[in-house]
């Protein structure tokens, strides 16, 4: 398909056949990507033990430190192509690939270096325990060139996707996900590197598919390509990437400061033992959340491109659309929780007091999921139209301004079950916020449209 017809589609297909056509393969693409992050547990776990989880799991904010520089740059220019192409200006949207290139590499240059200098009290500073540390360090110190190649890799390929490439998308994370399938399980028990093993195969793994992206934008056949002019780095290219991409980055350095927090909470009343099941829970959590995602993400270049070709009509079928699938996974995810919560541990390991923390937290800690889905959406939903503050509220409200209060409140009421119950009690009050942002966005929608069809034919 050429590249005036990828546009033409985003304008003219129906809604159904088009966010399905976007967004199976994100949808594989974003559960992919969460294999990475499986296969390593599901390894690690069976092949050196608990405590090499737990350490594991102190690793997260860390990781989410990389992944909030990531989509930054890749969510906010993804995001910004689509409107910008919708409006028919492919140069700027060539501007937006070069900045972000640019872009890409400094910010990744800074993190890798303060990590590298000062990781183990960054890890420290996340929960680390005396057991857990020796496991996270080993870990961290081989995945750290792994993250800079990591943004090279699924933040481009949100730009892929958002000028007509949803496939080569979606087969950049196959590649990755195969590679780390096969060379895992290589490295920790066939060469007995351990959890140092599955870092390196990560890092592998990764490099091949950020060859695959890269190789897309240096060809002249793509939709937006690298060229002469593109690279220059201007703040009226930025400053929109940075205001779209300010939402998904804020809560994943939110996600930060909540992981170093739930470390410390849970070790305290719980133990490294408890510290493991947490990350069993946020691991198996996160792979519906990741589906989700990726439905956002095909949902996200129509939503953008509609909005600035101002129809209206579409983005919105679009929208309710997305809200309808992901509600249904996250509650397929509620029902796995609450009644098959040992079978999700023994995924990941053969430990009876790990596998019985599980059983009790994992149910209490996603008894409301099901409404985790429209929550999201409705965050992308404003990300796609670069509403920013409103993505950035809707992105902080779940984390920080509900999350992090409850796990200050309940836990010296309830011990550790107060740590569980801190997340129902947060997708409640959060899912409640984004109808309130919902509704007036809508109606400003609404009023667009009235004024649209005010206008004379040859005006509108």
């Amino acid at each position: 398909m050429q590249g005036k017809d990828r546009l033409n589609e985003l304008d003219k297909a129906p809604i159904g056949k088009l966010l399905f056509k976007y967004s199976l393969p994100s949808v594989v693409g974003m559960v992919v990507m969460s294999v990475y992050n499986i296969i390593d547990r599901m390894f690690i776990g069976q092949g050196v033990g608990p405590d090499a989880i737990a350490g594991l799991a102190i690793t997260f904010p860390v990781m989410n430190v990389s992944a909030a520089f990531g989509v930054l740059i890749g969510g906010g220019a993804g995001a910004h192509t689509s409107i910008v192409l919708g409006r028919g200006n492919r140069r700027t949207a060539e501007q937006i690939l070069g900045n972000s290139l640019v872009m890409t590499l400094a910010l990744g240059t800074f993190y890798l270096t303060v990590l590298a200098v000062y990781i183990d009290d960054v890890l420290l500073l996340f929960g680390a325990s005396k057991t857990s540390l020796p496991y996270a360090r080993d870990f961290m110190l081989y995945m750290l060139p792994g993250l800079l190649i990591n943004n090279l890799t699924f933040s481009f390929s949100n730009i892929m996707r958002a000028t007509g490439y949803p496939k080569k998308a979606m087969w950049a994370n196959f590649i990755g996900a195969g590679m780390n399938v096969i060379l895992a399980p290589i490295f920790i028990f066939g060469l007995k590197w351990g959890i140092k093993g599955a870092a390196i195969a990560t890092d592998i793994s990764m490099f091949i598919a950020m060859i695959y992206v890269q190789v897309h934008f240096f060809s002249s056949k793509s939709e937006i390509h690298y060229k002469r002019g593109i690279y220059k780095v201007k703040w009226e290219i930025l400053r929109p990437i940075f205001a779209v991409g300010a939402a998904p980055c804020i809560v994943n350095t939110a996600g930060c400061v909540i992981n170093a927090v739930l470390n410390h909470t849970v070790y305290k009343y719980g133990g490294d033992t408890s510290v493991a099941a947490m990350g069993i829970f946020m691991t198996f959590t996160q792979l519906a959340v990741m589906f989700v995602l990726g439905v956002c993400m095909g949902m996200q270049p129509i939503v953008g491109f509609n909005y600035g070709a101002k129809r209206y009509d579409r983005l919105k079928r679009a929208y309710w659309l997305t809200v309808s699938v992901s509600t249904v996974v996250c509650l397929l995810g509620t029902i796995a929780s609450v009644f098959f919560p040992g079978q999700v541990a023994r995924i990941f390991t053969t430990d009876s007091a790990l596998i019985a923390a599980c059983e009790h937290g994992i149910p209490l800690g996603n008894v409301v999921f099901f409404v985790a889905g429209f929550q999201i959406v409705t965050t992308n939903f404003f990300q796609s139209l670069g509403e920013a503050t409103k993505s950035i509220f809707m992105s902080l409200s779940r984390q920080v301004i509900f999350l992090l209060p409850f796990l200050f409140i309940l836990p010296p009421l309830l011990k550790l079950d107060g740590v569980w119950y801190s997340f129902p009690a947060s997708d409640l009050l959060a899912a409640l916020l984004g109808v309130v942002l919902l509704t007036l966005e809508m109606r400003k929608i609404n009023r667009l449209v009235k004024s649209q069809m005010s206008q004379p034919a040859s005006q509108a």
